[in-house]
C-alpha cells in the first residue's frame, strides 16, 4: 500500500536539499568583493547558521501547534489576518520558491557546461535548466512514494559528495592559501559593520529552506512529534556542511580567483585537484543542485495549493490527482520558475530574494510572541527551547541585516516592498469575489 505521508527521513532530506543549493556554491564570490578576512568569512556562515537554527526552533513550536500545509502562509493567516497569510503565500509562490528553483536550475546548467570544450553557451544553459525543471516537475506530480524516494536518494548523494569534497581538499591541496581563520586585528570592527550585515543577506539566501518542512506539515507522519525534530536536525546538518564547504573553498583557491565569480566550487576544485579532476568535480557539484530543484519543486506548490483551498475565486489552484498530489500548483510554480530562467541572472535575484524571504520569516518568527499572548492555552507539543532567546536573536540579527541591506542596496529592497504591496492589492481584489 502506498503511504500518503512523508517519513521523517524524507522531510529531513527536503530541508537539507532546499538549503544546500545555489547560495553556498555561488555567494562566496560576492562576499569576497568586500571582505578579505578568513575569520570574518567563516563567521558569516556561523552567524547565518545560528540565525537559521533560532528560526527553526521558533518555527518548530508554531508548526507543531498549527500543523497545516502552506508554511508561512498558514501560520501568518492563523496568527495575524488572512491578508498577511495571502501576502506571504504570494511571496513564497513568486519569489520564495519559484525564484530559487530557477536559480538552482541555472547554476546547475552553468556548472555542467563550464567544462565543455566549446565553452559555455547561454542558450544551452537555459535549455538545460528548463529541461531539468520539466523532468523533476513530472516526477513530483505522480505520488508520495516516487516523490519522497527521489528526494532521499538525491539528498544522500549530495551530502556524500560534499563530505568527500571537504576531505579531499584538505588531503590533496598541495599549496594551501596563506590565510588565517583565527581572529585578526580589525576583525572585531568588521563583524559589527554594515559591510558584514549586507554580506549576511547572501548567507541568508543560502540558508533559505530551513523552514521547508512547515510547507508539508499535514503530509508528515506524526507532525507534532516529527516536525520540531526535523527542523532542528536539518538546519544543524546544513550549518556544519556550510562551514566545511567555505573553509575548503578558502583553503584551496586564491581569493582573487573567486572574487565576483559564480562557480566558486569549480574554481576551488580545480585549485585543489588539478584542472582535469577539478573539471569532473565541477560536473559533480552541478549534479548536486538537482536535489535542490527537486526539493523546491516538491515543497513550494503546497503554498499555492492552500491558497486555492482558502479562496474560492482561485479554487482551481488546490486541485490534486488521485494520489493527493497538488498537480495544478506544481505546474504553475514550474511555469513561474521557467519565466525566471529565461529572464533573469543569478546575482540580481540573490539579494532581492534573500531580502524578501527574510522579511517573510521575520513576520513569522515575531508571530510566536503574538500567538502566545493571543492563545496561551493552545496545545503546544513542542515549546521553543530557551524561549524567548531564539526568536529574539533571530529578530535582532535579521532586522540588522535588512536595515543595512535597504541602505546599501535600495533598489532590491524597494522592489521587495513593491512585491509585498502588490500582494496586498491582489488579496483585496480576490477577497471581494469571495
Amino acid at each position: 500500500m502506498v503511504s500518503n505521508k512523508f517519513r521523517f527521513l524524507t522531510i529531513t532530506a527536503v530541508i537539507v536539499a532546499n538549503m544546500v543549493g545555489t547560495g553556498v556554491f555561488t555567494s562566496l564570490g560576492f562576499q569576497l568583493l568586500d571582505i578579505r578576512s578568513g575569520f570574518a568569512l567563516l563567521m558569516l556562515w556561523a552567524v547565518g547558521g545560528v540565525v537559521a537554527l533560532c528560526g527553526a526552533m521558533t518555527y518548530a513550536e508554531l508548526g507543531a501547534a498549527l500543523p497545516r500545509n502552506g508554511g508561512e502562509y498558514s501560520l501568518l493567516r492563523s496568527i495575524y489576518h488572512p491578508a498577511a497569510g495571502f501576502v506571504s503565500g504570494w511571496i513564497s509562490s513568486t519569489v520564495g520558491f519559484a525564484g530559487p528553483t530557477a536559480l538552482a536550475a541555472m547554476t546547475f546548467a552553468a556548472y555542467a557546461t563550464s567544462t565543455l570544450p566549446s565553452g559555455s553557451n547561454p542558450f544551452l544553459e537555459k535549455g538545460l535548466a528548463v529541461t531539468l525543471l520539466l523532468i523533476l516537475t513530472l516526477i513530483h506530480a505522480t505520488n508520495h512514494r516516487t516523490s519522497g524516494g527521489t528526494q532521499e536518494v538525491f539528498t544522500a548523494l549530495k551530502i556524500t559528495v560534499i563530505i568527500i569534497f571537504i576531505i579531499g581538499v584538505k588531503i590533496f591541496t598541495d599549496t594551501p592559501q596563506p590565510l588565517t581563520f583565527l581572529p585578526a586585528e580589525g576583525d572585531g570592527a568588521l563583524l559589527t559593520s554594515g559591510t558584514f550585515a549586507v554580506a549576511l543577506i547572501y548567507v541568508s539566501f543560502a540558508y533559505t529552506g530551513w523552514n521547508a518542512a512547515t510547507y508539508l506539515s499535514s503530509e508528515v507522519e506524526n507532525p507534532r512529534r516529527n516536525l520540531p525534530l526535523v527542523l532542528i536536525t536539518g538546519t544543524s546538518i546544513v550549518t556544519i556542511l556550510y562551514l566545511g564547504l567555505n573553509f575548503s573553498f578558502l583553503y584551496a583557491a586564491p581569493m582573487d580567483a573567486m572574487e565576483g565569480q559564480v562557480e566558486v566550487g569549480a574554481i576551488a576544485a580545480q585549485a585543489a585537484f588539478g584542472e582535469a579532476v577539478g573539471g569532473t568535480f565541477g560536473i559533480v557539484l552541478a549534479l548536486l543542485l538537482i536535489s535542490t530543484v527537486s526539493a523546491m519543486t516538491m515543497a513550494g506548490p503546497r503554498v499555492i495549493q492552500v491558497i486555492g483551498e482558502d479562496f474560492p475565486a482561485v479554487r482551481f489552484l488546490s486541485r490534486t490527482n488521485k494520489n493527493g498530489i497538488p498537480t495544478t500548483a506544481i505546474y504553475i510554480q514550474a511555469a513561474i520558475a521557467m519565466v525566471f530562467i529565461l529572464s533573469t541572472t543569478v546575482e540580481s535575484i540573490m539579494v532581492f530574494a534573500g531580502f524578501t524571504m527574510a522579511l517573510n520569516s521575520f513576520a513569522t518568527v515575531f508571530g510566536i510572541f503574538v500567538l502566545r499572548r493571543q492563545q496561551p492555552d493552545l496545545e503546544r507539543p513542542y515549546r521553543t527551547f530557551l524561549y524567548p532567546l531564539p526568536p529574539l536573536i533571530y529578530l535582532i540579527l535579521t532586522a540588522w541585516t535588512l536595515g543595512f541591506t535597504l541602505i546599501n542596496r535600495p533598489v532590491e529592497g524597494l522592489f521587495s516592498i513593491a512585491i509585498i504591496l502588490m500582494g496586498l492589492v491582489i488579496y483585496f481584489i480576490t477577497a471581494r469575489q469571495r
